[in-house]
């Protein structure tokens, strides 16, 4: 019924790859930024509403993309969502105007929210009690797909260009396509489940639009949806504005930039990857610990990135290690919050339960770089990125309180539904 190992390991491998080149793709346009503005005589706010329209397209292709998940074969799916991101990107690259670049590079978000299918498809290649840090793995591939982006924008920018560099990532986007087609293989859903792995023949159960409303019913998944709703802001206006605010406000260096940012991302890597590993080790001790470890994470990020920016301008040493230290946080709770989802939804409906929270994360988040520009212009980059920061890991962290109370019913509910279909499959056969 599973999956071989080799097969398993191979399309980790592969979902890896993917999501290190397309983030580096998708993350560019921070380090791009200063030369984009530069070619098409852009203010903040009009880079903004560039990044903006991308996360609007990107949040409604998010329902669309869950949908198809759990109805078709996953893979293939992927597969074509590698395809559209290399021939957007390509369409970015030679837009001749700022308002063409606006469609084509707001047209990369159709691909952006491709991911809720990778999370199934882990969910059935593993079992619960080891999803976390493979979550935690493959989200690694988010800050070193930045820390490459930000390689080659400082060192081929000025040679070659940025419309060469998405030439570039495009063209990279179309090989991983054939690779995924061909590479990648799907799996029976729920088949990793405790309930259902010993099975020989799982009755293939799949999504149907009834189920949608049934989703809402689980309190659990309503804080998670909620949490997705503002728990985004921060990441967005940090990945987008933090290379400018380095740049302009601390009138940092490229060279120290580099030197600023290198060891960040890499403890951003870092703080997925511990997530993960400690978030696992929490739930195998009691079934709200993957929660535990992400309401840690946000309180103290937020904490550290307070002190963090506070820093003054010429004690660049004390503003590299606390950077270092905030960007280990603030990753803490992403892989557990995508386990949890799975800890409460049935296996059928994952891909959309994650494509709804992604959405609202989107749709949270779409205009938080907008208005950050626009505070940026009013105040400052470091108000910017300070205060919406804060409001918003503030606001999850007593949303995360709140699902900490449901979740072990709601737990109990799902692996009850799973034991009937267990039972139902063994009388059957």
């Amino acid at each position: 019924m599973g999956i071989k190992n080799h097969h398993r390991w191979l399309s980790v491998a592969i979902f890896f790859l993917f999501m290190l080149l397309h983030q580096t793709d998708r993350l560019l346009i921070g380090p791009l930024t200063s030369s984009i503005m530069a070619e098409f005589d852009l203010t903040e706010v009009q880079m903004g509403g560039i990044i903006t329209g991308s996360l609007i397209l990107g949040s409604v292709f998010y329902p669309i993309w869950g949908f198809l998940y759990d109805r078709f074969a996953r893979p293939k799916l992927l597969a074509l969502a590698s395809f559209i991101w290399g021939i957007t990107t390509w369409l970015s690259a030679i837009a001749p105007t700022a308002r063409l670049f606006l469609i084509s590079r707001a047209s990369t978000g159709i691909d952006d929210s491709s991911y809720p299918g990778i999370g199934s498809l882990i969910s059935d290649y593993f079992p619960p009690e080891k999803r976390s840090r493979f979550f935690g793995f493959l989200q690694l591939s988010i800050p070193l797909g930045y820390l490459l982006g930000l390689l080659l924008a400082l060192n081929l920018g000025e040679i070659i260009g940025w419309r060469m560099i998405y030439i570039i990532t495009g063209f990279l986007g179309l090989l991983l396509s054939v690779l995924i087609y061909f590479g990648v293989k799907d799996v029976p859903r729920g088949s990793s489940e405790p309930e259902l792995s010993s099975i020989s023949d799982v009755q293939l159960t799949r999504f149907n639009l009834s189920q949608l409303m049934d989703l809402i019913k689980i309190p659990t998944l309503r804080y998670l949806f909620l949490q997705g709703l503002v728990g985004v802001l921060p990441w967005q206006v940090i990945t987008f504005w933090s290379f400018r605010y380095l740049e302009v406000e601390r009138n940092y260096t490229s060279q120290t930039i580099s030197s600023i940012m290198i060891p960040a991302v890499l403890f951003v890597g870092a703080g997925y990857f511990a997530g993960g590993l400690l978030g696992d080790a929490f739930y195998s001790k009691n079934p709200r610990g993957r929660l535990y470890v992400s309401i840690v994470g946000v309180v103290l990020g937020a904490l550290f990135l307070t002190i963090t920016l506070k820093i003054p301008i010429e004690n660049i040493e004390i503003f590299r290690i606390l950077l270092a230290i905030t960007c280990f946080f603030i990753p803490l709770a992403s892989p557990n919050i995508a386990s949890t989802v799975y800890d409460v939804v049935l296996p059928e409906i994952r891909s959309t339960a994650t494509s709804i929270q992604y959405f609202l994360g989107n749709m949270g988040s779409a205009f938080a770089p907008l208005l950050a520009g626009a505070i940026s212009m009013k105040y400052s980059l470091e108000t910017a990125l300070l205060s919406i920061s804060l409001i918003a890991w503030l606001v999850t962290a007593a949303i995360l309180v709140l699902s900490v109370y449901y979740l072990p019913e709601d737990m109990k509910k799902m692996r009850q539904e799973l034991r009937v279909r267990a039972s139902t499959s063994k009388s059957g056969s």
